[in-house]
């Protein structure tokens, strides 16, 4: 074994290379495509990308471990930056009852909702939790993802809240980068009911410090909404995280209109995510802007809101356009990001290039690691996924299926698709 592995003969490679900054306007059709490509990788690092007859003839590739890519795409593994990645269990009487036509409000009355799924949650010991989130990996992993980003939030307390931070430590790197938020929603834990300020003043001085401390989490995301959070309490969270050295996220403009951009981009936001309703000033705004656009078009088809995110009203103003999963339980139950892609094509009216680029480096901009991950680089993680087709617009042009047939992170295999045994005839 001489450490290096080489992956060969890829009809089509997509590197995603270029530019340091996030990817915008004609810049997010740019996958720095080669035709009969190779990666050579070692010690978890690429070493050299490029055509297969240059990259093959380098003397450390000449004794090099090979996969042999032919016909097929390889591209950047997809980096997932927005889920709820450690859940309770999907409460299924909610999701019928939400098919029957039930109200929000008319589910809670019944005893479930949000609050319930915090519950369930915190009823979980540790050991539960993480069981259910490796479950959840492992679904991600085979669908392509490489990096993921979790959230915790309605923990209802502090000891929830930890919880579920120190199951995604527990995760990180265990096989993929797992990187941490720590969410205020818009549904109040029931201790804190109408005592938002109280609420707020424990988060800011009691649970951020030692989340920081602990090196937990390095997101705070937040969500206002009429049963939680106010704009000005919202603030408060965001404004004290980010004087103790947090990143800060936001949801926007979803369910309903909120004023949220704004203050995402008021504050220096890295993303602001969701933005469904989003209008012309928002987006012309966070065009402007350093601040991530993190669409989620699951969020949208699942619950059918009959709405989508403009997608292309933010290429075409100029912004930098990532799309995540929001993988939850309750409303985005997915952890296909080619599902996600296929989406952004049908209903966003993303091409599939854009796609791809939104899924894979401005996802990782909008994590800040796009300088070790999102493409396919020297230098960079070894993260890559072999697709069982021959053009990468294929990705969303199957919908609901899985093309991924190999994965690779830090440039050891970790899901391989196995061939289909024919019967004899």
């Amino acid at each position: 074994m001489t450490g290096f592995l080489l992956v060969r003969g890829a009809r089509q490679l997509l590197t995603l290379r270029g530019s340091s900054a996030p990817r915008r306007g004609p810049a997010l059709r740019d996958l720095g495509l080669i035709e009969d490509g190779a990666v050579l990788i070692r010690g978890g690092q690429i070493v050299s990308v490029g055509s297969t007859r240059r990259v093959e003839n380098l003397t450390e590739a000449r004794s090099a471990r090979e996969i042999d890519a032919t016909g097929r795409v390889v591209m950047p593994g997809f980096v997932d930056s927005h889920t709820h990645l450690v859940s309770a269990p999907a409460r299924l009487a909610d999701y019928e009852a939400d098919l029957a036509g039930s109200k929000r409000e008319q589910i809670d009355a019944g005893g479930g909702g949000a609050l319930a799924r915090a519950r369930a949650r915190r009823a979980l010991s540790g050991s539960r939790l993480l069981l259910q989130a490796r479950r959840s990996l492992r679904a991600f992993i085979c669908h392509g993802t490489t990096t993921v980003e979790g959230k915790a939030g309605h923990g209802l307390d502090q000891t929830g809240e930890l919880k579920t931070l120190r199951v995604m430590a527990a995760l990180d790197q265990r096989p993929l980068d797992v990187l941490p938020t720590f969410m205020s929603g818009p549904v109040l834990p029931l201790e804190w009911a109408n005592r938002g300020d109280d609420y707020v003043e424990w988060v800011c001085a009691r649970l951020l410090p030692k989340i920081r401390r602990r090196k937990l989490a390095r997101f705070v995301d937040v969500a206002w909404g009429p049963e939680g959070l106010s704009p000005e309490q919202a603030r408060g969270v965001l404004e004290t995280a980010r004087a103790r050295g947090f990143q800060i996220k936001m949801h926007a403009e979803q369910p309903s209109p909120s004023g949220a951009a704004r203050l995402a981009r008021e504050l220096g936001a890295v993303s602001a995510d969701h933005l469904v309703y989003a209008d012309p000033e928002d987006i012309l705004m966070l065009a402007a802007s350093p601040t991530l656009v993190t669409l989620l078009p699951g969020a949208s088809f699942h619950p059918d809101l009959g709405r989508f995110p403009p997608a292309r009203a933010f290429i075409e103003a100029g912004a930098a356009v990532a799309l995540a999963t929001d993988f939850n339980p309750s409303r985005s139950s997915t952890h296909s990001m080619q599902m996600v892609m296929g989406l952004a094509c049908a209903q966003m009216r993303m091409t599939p290039a854009e796609a791809v680029a939104a899924a894979t480096i401005n996802g990782a901009h909008a994590l800040g690691v796009a300088g070790r991950v999102g493409s396919l680089e020297a230098g960079k993680q070894a993260d890559l996924i072999l697709l069982d087709v021959p053009d990468y617009r294929e990705l969303t042009y199957h919908f609901g299926g899985n093309l991924v047939a190999m994965i690779v992170k830090r440039g050891q295999i970790l899901c391989q698709q196995g061939e289909v045994q024919w019967p004899d005839d």
